[in-house]
């Protein structure tokens, strides 16, 4: 599984890097909680906001919500909606996404349990609105499809304990490929877009978890110049009970 997330990611940063791409820069801002309904069920709420490097336009939101069943302690499938609403600059208005996911998830601890490595895989079938100008009105003229599978591989290194504070701070190397299939209107590419990030997390507890890191983005387009997002994501997680 390692070889695989290396050859993947070799081949998308060859492919990527033999062609002429923009440059931007953004922030991005995320907060999920997991909450324990019993042994096997809980449920998840994630809102992402999405800014530009200034903090002034809010590019992208994001809300996702779904029920996890856990099969065991390392294994759990999950299944959602996700809304999303994303700026338009050339019409200066939002236009909006539905999204319904599926996925499965695998992580295991390892080096006396103070590391852990994730796999992800996730299905999601995308409802993205179309606006255009109408007698000098920005109207929805239609909603384009796109099913999407997404490949998401995390892996935490622990770096110290925090006795005092009963924290631990630890670093991030992840990676996620989007990849499209099947006829759609939004991205004919196969690789919609690849997400890299490295950075610190701290572990306040064993519930909350506080993450900055940089986050490296390469967006494909099917008619326009790809686009790579330099990104400073700050994300809070929490892990509660019902």
């Amino acid at each position: 599984m390692k070889r695989l997330f290396l050859l993947v990611n070799l081949l998308f940063f060859s492919i990527s890097f033999s062609q002429d791409f923009k440059q931007d820069q953004r922030v991005w801002l995320a907060y999920t909680g997991f909450f324990k309904a019993s042994n096997h069920w809980s449920c998840q709420a994630e809102a992402q906001f999405r800014m530009d490097n200034q903090l002034q336009q809010n590019q992208q939101n994001l809300f996702r919500v779904g029920a996890l069943y856990s099969i065991s302690t390392s294994k759990n499938i999950a299944a959602g909606y996700a809304l999303v609403n994303t700026f338009s600059y050339s019409l200066e208005e939002y236009f909006k996404e539905n999204r319904l996911w599926e996925q499965f998830q695998y992580s295991k601890k390892w080096h006396n349990d103070e590391n852990l490595f994730l796999h992800r895989i996730r299905l999601e079938q995308r409802w993205v609105e179309k606006k255009e100008p109408v007698n000098n009105k920005i109207k929805s003229i239609a909603t384009n499809y796109q099913n999407r599978l997404r490949y998401f591989n995390r892996n935490l290194f622990h770096v110290c304990n925090f006795v005092s504070e009963n924290a631990s701070l630890y670093a991030i190397i992840q990676d996620e490929v989007f990849f499209t299939f099947g006829d759609n209107n939004i991205n004919t590419k196969l690789i919609d877009q690849n997400r890299f990030l490295v950075g610190l997390g701290l572990n306040f507890k064993s519930n909350t978890r506080f993450e900055l890191g940089y986050l490296n983005i390469y967006v494909t387009s099917p008619s326009q110049t790809d686009t790579m997002y330099h990104t400073i994501s700050i994300s809070v997680s929490q892990n509660l009970a019902l």
